[in-house]
């Protein structure tokens, strides 16, 4: 789990007025719960896939009705996060999915999670608040793991912080999407299980449309696995076209082997 630990660097000269630079620290306000239990598979960026929900359960002493008085006024929110499972240090450059991964740009000109502090930034949607009990709070268009822990909450304010004549870099608009289709095997699993999920499907299109293989990627003989939930989706890419071979429950752990459906696509 993660513990709270310094959001600043140490040992930093003082300001020219005389005053010091303190460390500080930062301490989750809750752990956001989410569909994603691996980094592959994840939307590269917030509200690309608008059927990941996640939870947000406030800790005590945030987990006051009062300090979310008002918040429902809001349809978008700010959240600031901890890249908790980012293991290294950081780096000056890094290559972004968007250019290949073969090119380097700053870290500060990327959302790279190899960052000095591995604080990130996300934009999500505000689907509800409980306050019954405690503080529960729902999100729409998630793109963090699960067990993410979360700093702060901030209302989105479209008047000051959109900005339609921005410039955009390098990512010059949203990735071009796949087709995504379902094997007959898929499918029928697909039913088993939206008793649990009724919004299953609509989330694997999703995140199969954005594509999130590798950028080096080319094979369509290769299967691809990522977890959602308790759950193992396998999927292939040919001819431009996500196909999802099974969805099936991890066994003990282990990943459920691909096994094609559809032969024939492979030959």
């Amino acid at each position: 789990m993660y513990r709270p630990s310094s959001c600043s660097a140490g040992g930093l000269p003082a300001l020219s007025n005389g005053w010091s630079v303190p460390d500080f620290r930062c301490s989750p306000i809750g752990y956001l719960a989410t569909p994603f239990h691996d980094r592959f598979g994840i939307p590269r960026q917030p509200r690309l896939a608008p059927h990941a929900h996640g939870q947000l359960r406030l800790l005590r002493p945030y987990d006051r009705a009062e300090a979310v008085r008002g918040l429902e006024a809001f349809s978008h929110v700010w959240l600031s996060f901890v890249f908790h499972r980012s293991a290294g240090s950081w780096s000056p450059t890094v290559r972004p999915p968007r250019l290949g991964g073969n090119q380097r740009v700053g870290v500060f000109a990327s959302r790279s999670p190899f960052r000095p502090n591995l604080l990130g930034l996300s934009l999500v949607e505000l689907l509800a608040i409980d306050t019954s009990v405690g503080v529960l709070l729902t999100f729409g268009g998630v793109d963090l793991l699960d067990g993410t822990p979360i700093l702060d909450i901030k209302p989105y304010l479209p008047f000051v912080e959109s900005e339609p004549a921005a410039r955009s870099g390098f990512v010059d608009g949203p990735p071009p999407q796949l087709a995504v289709d379902f094997s007959p095997l898929a499918q029928t699993q697909l039913h088993r299980h939206e008793s649990r999920w009724p919004d299953l499907a609509a989330l694997i299109r999703e995140v199969l449309a954005q594509d999130p293989r590798p950028a080096y990627a080319s094979d369509e003989r290769r299967c691809y696995g990522f977890r959602l939930y308790d759950l193992e989706i396998r999927w292939r890419c040919i001819g431009g076209q996500a196909i999802v071979e099974q969805i099936a429950g991890r066994k003990n752990g282990h990943q459920v082997p691909c096994v094609s459906a559809w032969p024939g696509l492979l030959r």
